[in-house]
């Protein structure tokens, strides 16, 4: 055991028989609507000589399966594969359910969360603002020589007052159901739940960060895997820190900066919180049942229709605030390139893209997990434009793809904002080794995908 500055102990972690791994199995699972990918860095011919890094675990949307059981059965896949070495690293890329879920505990230790914790993983990552010290200080990322800012503590107040808005309007949505516009409810809970703070998850996260070491991230910090990794380099891409990207303190009129939201958010957060009658006093209710007159009813389906739609834009504001707080992970092996940016967006890419090493670095990609389940704006086009292993199938050393996804979950295909976005997935088949869960057969748990180093 060796002292840090932190004042813990870090455990000492053998080394493989072999400094650089030899390939990467990487299992795909098929969790529906969310992501999970377990690496396995292989180094030699026996179990003991393999790292595993848990790259998410969350879900929002099965199908017809059950989703607990389903999580619950993944988990343990999760620990079978990981027989003889151990979980090195989980990775939380951001706060979302459909990337945290799985960490979600039960009484008596049966949670598929309770599974991982069990594996007792070496470090637990997360962006900057999960760290729990900083959301209730607000004194910015705790990193010597990074100074704290006034940003830095509104954004982490700012997913704060993003959690409780959510979980407002995912009230909103199961008890008032039956007032809001058609299909308005099943998207306003979607959202409302996928942003909410999932505290069992997150409490999960940090019990598992203090019994081995929790790290916090954000673009530029050095490689926090270095001692569990042998040969792999971790590049971190994203998300900045506000004193590293201070436009993102300004509202711009184009789109949302993700450490914002509009200031009508925190007024109707407010009016939800304290005000559960609706658009009219109960005075004025005056039929039987509690119905409103007949004279009233126009209007007020109208009033609530209204607000049903200002909040799922509100809603939806938030939850691209959140996806822009995602860790951006690039690790490179004996020259191959792998990366994994969880639900990153534009915004939060627009820092890492700014930087020419960065750009001549992403452009060499062998391995690419497709940004948040396929949307319109977590693959920048000049990202993908970037790459220079794309191609037909007849071209040597073509990247892999690989897509977590769920289609009719998220967006709407007659705006083109559909989850996944056809034309990326067109794009994808065309110039990469493509590889999606949604093509996995029913009782599929993973797709599994080589890459040899």
């Amino acid at each position: 055991m060796t002292a840090t500055k932190a004042g813990k102990t870090r455990r000492k972690v053998k080394s493989p028989i072999g400094k650089t791994p030899t390939h990467l199995n990487l299992f795909a699972y098929n969790v529906g609507f969310g992501d999970c990918f377990l690496l396995q860095f292989v180094y030699g011919p026996t179990p003991a000589d393999r790292r595993h890094v848990l790259v998410d675990f969350g879900t929002t949307g099965t199908g017809s399966q059950d989703s607990s059981a389903l999580m619950g059965d993944i988990a343990l896949d999760i620990k079978k594969q990981c027989e003889g070495s151990g979980l090195d690293v989980v990775v939380a890329t951001h706060r979302h359910a459909d990337h945290i879920s799985g960490f979600a505990t039960k009484d008596r230790g049966k949670g598929p969360g309770d599974v991982i914790a069990s594996l007792k993983p070496k470090l637990v990552l997360q962006p900057w603002t999960e760290d729990l010290k900083l959301a209730t200080n607000a004194t910015g990322p705790r990193k010597k020589g990074l100074l704290p800012t006034n940003g830095n503590a509104r954004a982490a107040l700012a997913l704060q007052a993003m959690n409780n808005m959510a979980e407002q309007v995912t009230k909103l949505a199961t008890e008032q159901a039956s007032s809001l516009p058609k299909g308005m409810a099943e998207r306003l809970e979607f959202l409302g739940r996928d942003n909410t703070k999932n505290i069992s998850a997150v409490e999960n996260l940090a019990r598992m960060g203090k019994a081995g070491r929790s790290a916090y991230a954000h673009f530029g910090i050095d490689d926090p895997m270095a001692d569990l990794l042998p040969g792999v380099k971790t590049h971190v891409l994203g998300p900045p820190t506000v004193e590293q990207h201070p436009a993102m303190q300004k509202q711009r009129t184009t789109d949302d900066e993700f450490w914002h939201f509009n200031a009508r958010s925190v007024a109707t957060s407010n009016a939800l919180a304290t005000d559960g009658t609706g658009p009219f006093h109960p005075g004025y209710v005056f039929a039987k049942k509690g119905k409103l007159p007949m004279e009233s009813r126009w209007l007020a389906a109208r009033l609530t229709a209204t607000r049903a739609s200002q909040l799922l834009g509100i809603v939806t504001m938030l939850d691209k605030a959140m996806n822009n707080t995602s860790l951006i992970l690039l690790f490179e092996v004996a020259g191959k390139r792998l990366l994994f940016p969880g639900d990153a967006q534009i915004e939060n890419w627009s820092y890492a893209l700014s930087e020419p090493k960065i750009v001549e670095m992403l452009s060499a990609v062998d391995l690419y997990k497709v940004g948040h389940h396929g949307s319109l704006n977590a693959t920048p086009k000049s990202l993908w434009n970037g790459f220079k292993k794309r191609g037909d199938a007849k071209r040597p050393g073509r990247m892999t793809a690989v897509l977590s996804t769920m289609a009719n979950k998220h967006g709407c295909e007659s705006k083109r904002t559909e989850v996944p976005r056809k034309k990326l997935v067109a794009d994808l088949k065309h110039g990469t080794h493509f590889h999606s869960t949604e093509e996995l057969p029913s009782g599929q748990l993973y797709k599994l995908v080589r890459i040899d180093f």
